[in-house]
């Protein structure tokens, strides 16, 4: 049985990158009826920003060593970091459940956005090893950041997810599904590309059929 960890953070409530992780999650649900499933909306429900306390668990972790995650908690040892432990635990049982992380994740000033950002932050502490979980990040961009295109310099999203997951996870089953150039949709400068924004957009919905049928097909 395997489960399926499901993110959002885009500011909107009918976003591109939601209605990827959408299809999805409703795909992969379906294949997998025996399987577990959890959502979590990072806007609708905010992570905090970490604090002092936050940084003194992790601390603790590196001063005594401790890699195995199960072990984490021996890291509370004050009122201060039980309640830290109280905003981490959760989510970081969640991750660590997840044999595939979804997360909806639409660029935001050429990256990340926050609500994501606080997640990661909260989730994220020395030596994790998430090795043999899949990740598949659904991305929603306003402009084509694609290679070529006069701003594929500016991409610090993909790049800096890859990065992430790669360095502080050793996850390097990382898969994007991107809908780009959403701003012509709204923007009558960028109007004459609506185009290229359906056929980036139909591309994407493609490839999540073929992911689903990836992840579901039997071994």
């Amino acid at each position: 049985m395997t489960h399926l960890l499901h993110l959002d953070s885009s500011a909107r409530s009918r976003s591109f990158s939601r209605t990827l992780t959408g299809l999805f999650a409703t795909a992969w649900r379906a294949a997998n009826p025996a399987s577990t499933y959890t959502h979590r909306d990072l806007v609708a429900s905010p992570v905090p920003p970490i604090g002092e306390a936050w940084t003194e668990i992790c601390d603790h972790l590196l001063t005594h060593r401790i890699t195995d995650i199960d072990r984490y908690a021996e890291a509370v040892t004050t009122p201060a970091r039980r309640a830290a432990w109280a905003t981490v635990a959760p989510l970081l049982d969640e991750l660590v459940a997840a044999d595939v992380v979804l997360i909806g994740a639409p660029m935001y000033n050429y990256s990340v956005p926050a609500a994501l950002k606080a997640w990661l932050d909260q989730v994220t502490f020395p030596r994790m090893d998430l090795s043999g979980r899949s990740f598949v990040v659904a991305s929603a961009r306003g402009g084509s950041y694609q290679p070529g295109a006069p701003r594929a310099p500016f991409d610090h999203q993909e790049r800096y997810l890859r990065d992430f997951f790669a360095g502080h996870y050793a996850v390097t089953d990382v898969t994007f599904v991107t809908t780009e150039l959403t701003n012509a949709l709204v923007d009558p400068v960028l109007a004459d590309l609506r185009p290229d924004q359906e056929a980036s957009h139909a591309a994407a919905l493609a490839q999540v059929d073929e992911l689903v049928a990836r992840f579901t097909s039997a071994p």
